[in-house]
């Protein structure tokens, strides 16, 4: 399943067009706090799909039947672009566990890559609900290697898959190589990738523009 957020206009959509302007990236702060944003938004949004049960809840005037969530997800992301958007979701699911994952594009002479993951902490995911968040779905490559790392210790009973910007590329090879129990969420999906596998118009490089540049 492919949910893409921004079909519906919202606050969300603002976000989204604030990450993508030119003249907004000059203020990392604001970049790196727009990103929270959409990780809080997304939480919400996911929050919808999770299973909940009914509690008693004593108010100071009686007794009143409430709801909570009856498991905590485990929150994933992939370092370190997706630092900011997974304090969005952190901040909403506040007590969930923590799964990190360094992966990256290592480049050759030639203008190809390879995903390299050298780094993974994470709980065990047996039978939990995993929520992975990466800014940008690209060509697909790093989040499924991350997907893969995450269940090796552990097969999750669902995976929320969430980025920000996706490519039609990116979303497509996801769709293709990930089972039935993933859920692709979406702010939105531009259509191309360019030959340095960027995706256009996509945003530039969000960890670059959240941190600095790096060498």
């Amino acid at each position: 399943m492919v949910i893409e957020l921004s079909k519906e206009n919202s606050l969300f959509s603002r976000y989204i067009a604030e990450l993508r302007d030119v003249n907004i990236q000059n203020d990392r702060l604001r970049f790196r706090r727009n990103l929270e944003r959409i990780g809080e938004i997304f939480a919400y949004e996911i929050s919808k799909k999770l299973e909940w049960k009914a509690i008693d809840t004593k108010t100071p005037l009686g007794i009143k039947k409430t709801y909570t969530l009856a498991q905590q997800p485990v929150l994933a992301t992939i370092m370190r672009a997706g630092l900011p958007l997974h304090q969005g979701f952190l901040n909403y699911f506040d007590e969930a566990e923590n799964a990190f994952i360094s992966a990256y594009r290592k480049h050759t002479a030639d203008g190809s890559f390879e995903i390299k993951l050298e780094y993974m902490a994470s709980p065990d995911l047996k039978g939990k609900v995993v929520i992975l968040s990466d800014p940008m779905l690209a060509t697909g490559h790093s989040m499924l290697a991350s997907y893969h790392s995450l269940i090796k210790d552990g097969a999750p009973s669902h995976i929320h898959i969430a980025a920000v910007i996706g490519s039609r590329e990116g979303v497509d090879y996801a769709r293709k190589n990930l089972p039935e129990n993933v859920t692709l969420w979406l702010g939105s999906i531009d259509e191309k990738l360019n030959e340095k596998a960027y995706i256009v118009p996509g945003l530039g490089d969000a960890g670059d523009l959240a941190y600095g540049v790096k060498l």
